[in-house]
């Protein structure tokens, strides 16, 4: 390389490998030997001319090394002391003279000599420039490595600031950082100035950057650890303070009021030996130590629940039933199971407390009528709303492990009661859903068995407490969305809805004057007659329950309110015939029964859920090919009905006198009206059996009959639900026939006597039945399936089809 000359020098000395050391040149330095190889080196040195290689060996935890376990650069010195120390070992005072390379290995043993190689380059004066340039920065840089480094005395930098000489300068500088053997031997191996002054700016850069960093955090920690300093005394100021004041509000008055506590409270033995081990605990913690208000919130928690506080529960049958009946209309079901509970409670003491669950459509008062039986019972009473509750800590609780962790919702409940034989209510506990966390229900098992619950163990308060005692109520629109485990431990009350009669006992009774108060109105204010009270029932109201009917009746209130305020008017009076004067234009209307006979149209009953209603259902007969097309928002259920009734009316085509290729020449409409409201369920097969029928007959299906029922292919007619619902429908529309399965028979025992009065009921086993009922005048061709000869069946006009056993034959 033009601007520099290389001189070479060769010549043989003892090797001496040195462990976790790397030694420079113009570097004084002592160390310590104690390896006999490397004493025996040494000794050869002194016996030629003091002159020995010291090069640093790659594993300083190798007591043998070889060839391959020593570098191949490293630095010829000159021993200028030697110190005999007690054990054999050697203190050697050693100056480095110039870096040399082994080029080979002479002797091994008994001790180590190689041929090394001394290169020595020499700048010509166009590499002076770049050269003083580099000594300008590392010299400035290692200015700034000492300011950060407290490894490196001012008397050093200060000398090291005089060297002219580069490859002095650099070999000294790197001589007084504190790096690794590798780093250090990195820097020794450049035989070339400028090469090595690069390299060693390099590492005082890098350095001088991690340096910086370390002291960011050194002063961080330090400010905290100052802080805490600062606590710690003024904590122990405190305490000196405090004995000295006599002030016993420290610790250990906290504990002795906690032991205070224990002893006036009614504790069992089990929560006293947990709570005396807790405050021992608290007692031997570090003061401001932040698990100290963990224990505190624990033992409060401990301390606060009523582990054997009980209110007396009053037993009085005709008590419990006025109350009832004070604050609830009907839920007769309801009020016979807590007085039947009420009447076993009397004769046997240790009835554990059922769990009852209330299954009906919103608004029927399930919620409601917990806090009367909680007060028919004298029970305290805690209302736990599970709706959309996913976590299983939710009702176990957390472990005391976890920060913030807290009870569940059932260890809660009895701390907000007061007493163990609380009234609990779990509002909506088909509303429950599970996810990662946990699935609720599952938790709730053990809260709900009445042969496990009586040793519940919550998470965080980690004893069992006994749940025996508490009356369970617990409430649900479905129980479709509850598990079958969960749902077994329940016993199942099914809350209809309202009757219109019922809603307006409940609207006179309860709703208006709740109403009547809260609008700041007197009983004189207001008078509203029945047939007003139907109006808002059945015109602005659409529900099983009665929340929206106390809306509509909260907004007659208020409009009462300011008309009596405006006009100075002491007394208002509502009729059917100025309601809409405060409730606006009538919102609903209810399908009334068909003015006359039609062909083609029959009417079905539907469970909402907001209550029954009916259901017209239209066929109409069009030349074509044979299509069936459904509309009206039906769902599928009710489309598998009606190709069931397709399939049923073409298996009898003969015994009706129907053309047997109807199927091919005509195409079937039917038609489901109510607005495209969706419709689906299983309750529609015999109308559109019976509509399809009358459609492909000519003959009118009467005006005055309704019914519900799902059919087969073979004609039967099968059960259905919701049966109170669609039979008040049926009565609200004027309809006096209805006609439903054999097998809902049982179900009539629901319906309301009034309306059972008023309604003649047809019990349908097959469509034979449904046909003769429904059909008005005309004549339907019938074959018997033995005989195989074709009979006429005559439709009279006062009965329509009569019971085939006393059925006129024509041959």
């Amino acid at each position: 390389m033009s601007g520099e000359r290389k001189v070479i020098k060769k010549q043989v000395l003892p090797l001496l490998p040195l462990r976790g050391l790397t030694v420079f040149p113009h570097m004084i330095l002592h160390f310590d030997v104690g390896r006999i190889k490397s004493i025996k080196a040494l000794e050869e040195a002194m016996i030629n001319n003091q002159l020995i290689y010291l090069v640093a060996q790659k594993d300083a935890k190798n007591d043998s090394p070889t060839e391959d376990d020593i570098y191949r650069i490293g630095t010829i010195c000159k021993v200028k002391q030697l110190l005999k120390l007690p054990g054999d070992t050697i203190r050697v005072l050693v100056e480095g003279i110039s870096r040399a390379e082994i080029s080979e290995y002479t002797q091994v043993e008994p001790f180590f000599m190689a041929e090394v190689v001394e290169k020595i380059y020499i700048d010509d004066d166009e590499n002076q420039v770049e050269i003083e340039a580099l000594k300008r920065r590392v010299l400035s840089t290692f200015e700034d490595y000492s300011k950060l480094s407290n490894k490196v005395s001012p008397e050093t930098v200060l000398s090291i600031m005089n060297i002219e000489d580069p490859d002095q300068l650099a070999d000294i500088i790197t001589s007084n950082l504190v790096l690794k053997v590798e780093q250090k031997q990195e820097i020794l191996n450049e035989f070339k100035p400028s090469v090595r002054l690069k390299k060693l700016f390099e590492v005082l850069v890098k350095e001088i950057d991690i340096m910086q960093i370390e002291k960011e955090i050194n002063i961080k920690v330090r400010k905290q650890i100052d802080k805490m300093q600062k606590e710690y005394y003024l904590r122990e100021q405190l305490k000196a303070i405090q004995n000295e004041l006599g002030d016993k509000d420290g610790v250990a008055g906290e504990v002795e009021e906690y032991k205070k506590r224990l002893r006036e409270g009614k504790y069992n033995e089990e929560v006293e030996n947990k709570v005396l081990k807790e405050l021992d605990r608290l007692v031997k913690m570090p003061s401001g130590s932040a698990e100290g208000s963990v224990i505190r919130t624990y033992i409060d928690w401990l301390l606060d629940l009523p582990w054997n506080t009980k209110t007396e529960e009053i037993i009085d049958l005709k008590r419990a039933e006025d109350i009832l009946d004070e604050d609830h209309y009907g839920l007769e079901k309801v009020k016979e199971r807590i007085i039947e509970y009420l009447a076993i409670r009397k004769l046997k003491n240790d009835l554990k407390g059922p769990i009852l669950c209330l299954v009906g459509p919103p608004g029927v008062g399930k919620t409601s009528i917990a806090r009367s039986i909680a007060r028919a019972l004298n029970r305290n009473y805690v209302r736990i709303s599970l709706g959309g509750v996913r976590d299983e800590a939710e009702i176990r609780g957390h472990r005391r492990t976890y920060v913030g962790s807290m009870p569940g919702r059932i260890i809660a409940a009895l701390k907000q009661a007061g007493s163990k034989n609380p009234l609990i209510l779990l509002d909506e506990i088909d509303k429950m859903s599970s996810d990662f966390r946990g699935d609720p229900a599952s938790a709730m098992l053990e809260v709900l068995d009445s042969e496990q619950n009586f040793a519940f163990r919550d998470h965080y308060i980690e004893l069992p407490f006994d749940l025996s005692d508490v009356l369970f109520l617990t409430t649900a629109n479905t129980l479709d969305t509850i598990p079958r485990p969960l749902l077994d431990r329940m016993e199942v009350i099914q809350l209809t809805s309202y009757t219109e009669e019922e809603k307006v006992n409940i609207a006179t009774k309860f709703l208006f004057p709740k109403q009547i108060k809260e609008h700041g109105l007197k009983k004189g204010n207001i008078r509203i007659d029945e047939r007003a009270v139907r109006e808002i029932i059945n015109c602005y109201t659409r529900e099983s329950g009665v929340r929206g009917l106390e809306r509509q009746i909260a907004s007659v209130c208020r409009k009462v309110a300011k008309k009596i305020v405006a006009t100075n008017q002491k007394t208002v009076k509502i009729t059917a015939l100025n309601i809409e004067k405060y409730l606006g234009t009538r919102k609903y209307k209810y399908d009334l029964a068909n003015e006359k006979d039609e062909v083609g149209i029959a009417t079905g009953l539907a469970w909402t859920p907001v209550g029954g209603d009916t259901l017209s259902i239209e066929v109409t007969l069009m030349e074509g090919s044979g299509k069936l097309e459904l509309t009206g928002q039906l769902g599928d259920v009710m489309k598998e009905s009606a190709r069931a009734a397709m399939s049923f009316i073409r298996s009898r085509v003969d015994l009706y006198g129907i053309d047997k290729d109807f199927y091919k020449k005509y195409d079937i409409h039917i038609h489901v009206p109510e607005g495209a409201i969706p419709k689906d369920g299983p309750s529609a097969g015999i109308t559109l059996a019976t509509a399809m029928v009358s459609a492909l007959t000519n003959i009118p299906v009467k005006k005055n009959v309704a019914m519900t029922g799902e059919i087969t292919l073979r004609g039967r007619v099968l059960a259905i639900g919701g049966l109170k619902e669609k039979v008040l429908a049926a009565h609200r529309a004027g309809i006096d026939t209805i006609i439903l399965p054999v097998d809902n028979k049982k179900d009539l025992d629901e319906i309301p006597e009034n309306v059972r009065g008023k309604i003649k009921f047809v019990i349908a086993e097959d469509m034979e039945t449904v046909l003769k009922t429904a059909l008005a005048q005309g004549e339907i061709k019938y074959k018997t399936v033995n005989a195989q000869k074709e009979e006429k069946i005559i439709i009279s006009k006062e009965g329509g089809l009569d019971n085939l056993n006393n059925t006129m034959i024509e041959q």
